[in-house]
């Protein structure tokens, strides 16, 4: 429901206020993204990944009604699917772990 009452808000008089954390002060912490290699062609370098996110995001419309995207901060997400590239399988696709 937007603007109803109980609508959250960051100033004027309509619902309980919110104080906006500081810009950048939402930050997801640092992850690497695994690498990938197939094992039935070899590539390591060029791979279809589809995922599925959960972002919220502050969006600011100006008062001519165009969207603006501040902030955008990623709650999950999860790898679908993997597929190679250069032969299109997916099924022989491994995850490749760092040496250590």
């Amino acid at each position: 429901m937007l603007g109803g009452r109980g609508a959250r808000c960051f100033g004027g008089s309509t619902g309980p206020r919110r104080v906006r954390p500081p810009v950048g002060s939402l930050r997801s912490p640092v992850v690497t993204p695994p690498r990938y290699r197939c094992t039935a062609c070899g590539n390591l370098t060029r791979f279809d990944v589809t995922t599925t996110s959960t972002v919220r995001s502050f969006h600011h419309y100006s008062v001519a009604g165009e969207l603006s995207v501040e902030e955008s901060e990623v709650l999950s997400e999860r790898v679908d699917d993997v597929g190679c590239r250069w032969c299109g399988t997916g099924g022989s696709v491994e995850v490749v772990t760092p040496p250590a």
